[in-house]
C-alpha cells in the first residue's frame, strides 16, 4: 500500500474514532430530538387515556364502540441529511489550533455519524465558487468513511466562494425534503434569495466557521496578508490602532449583516471558531432546536 494511502487511512481512522465517540456519547439524543423525521404514519387505534390529546380521537371508532378511542401514530423517522461544504481557498486560513478546513472536516464527520446512528441517509456537496463534487445520499459506515476520505483528500479546482451557487444546485438536485447543513465562512457574494428558496423546501442549518484573526488584528507591526482566494498579497500596518479598529468594525458589520440574512430567511445558525471546541456550539444549537419541536 502506498505511503500516502496509509497516511490517509490513518487520518480517516483518527477522525472516525474521535467523531464517532462524540456522536455516541454527546450528540445522539440531542441530534435525534433536533432533527426528527417530519412525517407521521398511522399505526393503530387504542382506548382513550387521560392526558391524550383531544385532536387524536377517532370519532368513527368512538361512535361504533360508544367509548372514546384515539389514533396512534408512529413517527416516520428516516431523514436525508445533506452537508454543503465550502472547500474554497479561505477555508485554509487558520492562525489558531487548526485551520477552518480541519475544523469543517471534523464537524462534517460528527454530523454524518450522528445522522447514520439516527438511521438517516447522508450526502455531501463540495463547493467553491462552483459545485466541485456531489456525493448522493446513502446510509452506512463505509459510505461515511468514504466521505471523510474525500474531505481530507479533496483538491478543489477553484478557490473562490459562492454560497448562492451551491444552494441553487442543492435545491435542484435534492427533490425530497431534507435537513441540510451549510459549512462555510460565508465570505461570499449575496445569497439571501437562494437561501430563502432552499429553506422553503428544505430545513437549512448554517454553521459559520471563522478564525478570530479574520475578525481582529493583533498588533504585529507591518505584516504581509495573503488573500487565500485571489492569491493577492497586501502589506498591512497592524501597529496602527486606526487600522486595527477599522478592520474590527468591518468584521462586526459583516457579521451583523450575515445574522440578519439568516434571521430573515428563518434559518438556524451558529458560529464556530478555530480557537474553540465545536462541541458546545453544536450542543447549544441542537438543544435550542429540540426545545422548539
Amino acid at each position: 500500500m502506498a505511503k500516502d494511502t496509509k497516511d490517509l487511512l490513518k487520518k480517516v481512522r483518527k477522525i472516525e474514532i474521535k467523531t464517532r465517540g462524540l456522536s455516541n456519547h454527546l450528540f445522539s439524543g440531542e441530534y435525534h430530538s433536533a432533527f426528527k423525521g417530519r412525517g407521521m404514519a398511522f399505526s393503530e387505534v387504542r382506548e382513550y387515556q387521560i392526558g391524550d390529546e383531544i385532536r387524536t380521537i377517532d370519532w368513527n371508532v368512538t361512535a361504533r364502540f360508544n367509548h372514546p378511542y384515539v389514533k396512534v401514530f408512529d413517527e416516520e423517522r428516516e431523514l436525508t441529511v445533506m452537508i454543503l461544504m465550502d472547500v474554497s481557498g479561505s477555508e485554509y486560513f487558520g492562525t489558531q489550533a487548526q485551520q477552518k478546513q480541519e475544523l469543517a472536516t471534523e464537524i462534517c464527520a460528527v454530523l454524518a455519524f450522528s445522522a447514520i446512528q439516527n438511521n438517516d441517509k447522508v450526502g455531501v456537496i463540495f463547493f467553491s465558487d462552483k459545485v466541485e463534487k456531489f456525493i448522493p445520499p446513502k446510509k452506512g459506515r463505509s459510505h461515511i468513511l468514504m466521505i471523510i476520505r474525500e474531505l481530507i483528500n479533496f483538491e478543489p479546482e477553484n478557490k473562490g466562494t459562492n454560497v448562492a451557487e451551491a444552494l441553487r444546485y442543492f435545491t435542484g438536485a435534492i427533490k425530497k425534503k431534507c435537513t441540510a447543513f451549510v459549512l462555510s465562512d460565508f465570505i461570499t457574494p449575496e445569497f439571501e434569495n437562494e437561501l430563502k428558496i432552499a429553506n422553503k423546501k428544505h430545513d437549512i442549518v448554517a454553521l459559520k466557521l471563522y478564525d478570530k484573526h479574520e475578525e481582529e488584528f493583533p498588533d504585529l507591526g507591518l505584516i504581509p496578508m495573503k488573500d487565500e482566494e485571489s492569491g493577492h498579497i497586501m502589506w498591512v500596518n497592524t501597529g496602527d490602532k486606526a487600522v486595527r479598529e477599522a478592520f474590527k468594525w468591518d468584521a462586526v458589520k459583516r457579521n451583523a449583516a450575515l445574522q440578519d440574512t439568516f434571521k430573515r430567511s428563518g434559518v438556524d445558525y451558529t458560529t464556530i471558531g478555530t480557537h474553540e471546541s465545536y462541541v458546545k456550539p453544536l450542543m447549544t444549537l441542537f438543544k435550542k432546536r429540540g426545545g422548539r419541536r
